[in-house]
């Protein structure tokens, strides 16, 4: 039986992996954290800090201001492992939870869905056989309300892709105000938004005369949960270090 502390379980995705874990019999939440301090079918804290319950995985689906408390909590228990889900983190958000899990297990993705980075493995091993003889286009389709463009999980693609393809190339967002032919060197990104669109984002490798294209379609945001729970199962036990959803594949 794995004990989670999940931060944020009053939030949408809270609710789904307190849903999620009510059917399990291998994990069980013991405490929530949230502002919000109407109580569940486990004791809720405003503070991780308050809480009183022992746990063996800390899921955080709150915000990026809830960071350093999480990151404190762990050294101060001996190391419980963290699954950061949440996004929003600034660069220097993410160079403190690298440099925090030399010293705690800490899981985090941009993305938890086990489909998503499966599209970026494959993603890789695409690039690396194409070479620079393919060109790379990305696409990534959001509901009308997201306000960040691209998406962290286009970016993550385009990273992934980029790490593998020989030379140095560079992203470019916007071809409306260019008029010359495409660089070798570009990597594509392109964003739509409108309606409920879930997320969707496709990779296109554009050779001569074929094209090879890998999608992935989000139909609710549940899946997102699910791969946060099956983060926290492999992480319970796990020692110091960067874990990512790469390790589930």
């Amino acid at each position: 039986m794995t004990r989670i502390i999940l931060c944020g379980c009053h939030g949408h995705m809270g609710k789904v992996i307190t849903a999620i874990c009510a059917k399990r019999e291998d994990i069980k939440i013991v405490a929530g954290i949230d502002f919000n301090l109407e109580q569940a079918s486990y004791p809720v804290y405003k503070y991780i800090s308050e809480s009183k319950e022992e746990c063996d995985v800390v899921i955080d689906f709150s915000h990026p201001s809830a960071l350093p408390s999480l990151l404190a909590y762990s050294k101060e228990k001996g190391g419980i492992p963290l699954v950061l889900c949440t996004t929003g983190y600034s660069q220097s958000d993410v160079q403190n939870l690298k440099e925090a899990s030399k010293e705690i297990p800490i899981f985090y993705s941009r993305n938890m869905s086990l489909g998503i980075n499966l599209l970026i493995e494959l993603s890789k091993k695409a690039a690396a056989v194409l070479g620079d003889s393919f060109d790379v286009e990305i696409i990534e389709k959001h509901h009308n309300l997201k306000i960040d463009a691209p998406s962290g999980t286009a970016l993550m693609i385009a990273d992934a892709v980029k790490d593998v393809l020989p030379g140095d190339n560079t992203y470019t967002y916007d071809r409306h105000s260019q008029r010359k032919k495409r660089e070798k060197s570009e990597i594509g990104i392109h964003s739509l938004r409108g309606g409920t669109i879930v997320g969707e984002h496709e990779i296109v490798f554009a050779g001569n005369h074929e094209t090879i294209s890998i999608s992935h379609s989000a139909q609710s945001k549940d899946l997102f949960a699910s791969g946060a729970v099956n983060a926290a199962l492999y992480m319970h036990g796990k020692t110091a270090g960067l874990y990512d959803m790469s390790a589930l594949i």
